[in-house]
């Protein structure tokens, strides 16, 4: 699989254009293209862009995403193939590729990944126990939301330790963190105590006093008061890399 093979493919599908055209417009073979849209061979990201943008993209619409990010869109789109009532017509070929008449013609819905960029995903932070972004991943966005949170206000928090490993949360795995400013009874929250920022179970005691839980080899627990404690959000996502 290539997805930036798929995008080329899907995008000048979009716009009926033959291997033989987008491989002149490109100044590549027709044989190299076709190869890379089928996944055989790698194309470069700033080749397969200079050819995007000779199909007429434009890249100011890529609002920060690298390529690749974007070439990821390609699998929201939606490939429809028209099935025929009668039979189907007799195929033409031209530029050695085959052209369908209309009545059988594949339907590519082209340019998705541009109106993805500005209403469909959004680039979210992924950040370190000092907040530095070490990385990002792509959300939906639905009904101008993520998780019920504004866009913009949620950000990935990456486990430092195991010391929630009893609550399923291990070193290095990537937690979506949407906004709480105050204790959430039974949420897993990214607290602040001190500078030093870490996940920890809340459990409310009472209306002042909370109680911070950890599970590594052995159940640990801390109770605060909740001045003490400055609550950065709460956590809704655990994910992991295989």
């Amino acid at each position: 699989m290539s997805r930036l093979g798929d995008l080329l493919r899907t995008e000048r599908l979009a716009r009926k254009m033959t291997l033989k055209q987008v491989a002149k417009l490109g100044g590549v073979s027709e044989g190299y293209l076709k190869d890379v849209e089928e996944g055989k061979k790698i194309i470069a990201d700033d080749q397969a862009r200079r050819i995007l943008k000779k199909m007429g993209l434009k890249e100011q619409t890529e609002a920060g995403f690298s390529l690749d990010d974007i070439a990821a869109t390609v699998d929201l789109q939606t490939t429809v193939t028209a099935t025929p009532k009668a039979a189907p017509k007799k195929e033409r070929h031209l530029d050695s590729e085959t052209v369908y008449s209309s009545s059988e013609e594949k339907q590519v819905t082209g340019g998705v990944w541009l109106e993805a960029l500005t209403s469909v995903l959004k680039r979210v932070p992924v950040y370190n126990a000092v907040l530095k972004e070490v990385g990002h991943r792509l959300l939906p966005i639905m009904d101008g939301r993520i998780e019920g949170a504004a866009p913009d206000k949620v950000f990935y928090f990456s486990a430092p330790d195991d010391s929630m490993r009893g609550f399923r949360i291990l070193r290095d795995d990537i937690c979506l963190v949407v906004p709480a400013a105050s204790p959430i009874d039974g949420a897993v929250m990214l607290v602040e105590q001190k500078g030093h920022r870490s996940l920890r179970k809340v459990k409310k005691l009472d209306g002042v006093t909370i109680l911070l839980q950890n599970y590594d080899r052995e159940y640990n627990a801390e109770t605060c008061a909740m001045p003490d404690v400055n609550f950065l959000g709460r956590v809704v996502r655990v994910e992991f890399d295989l």
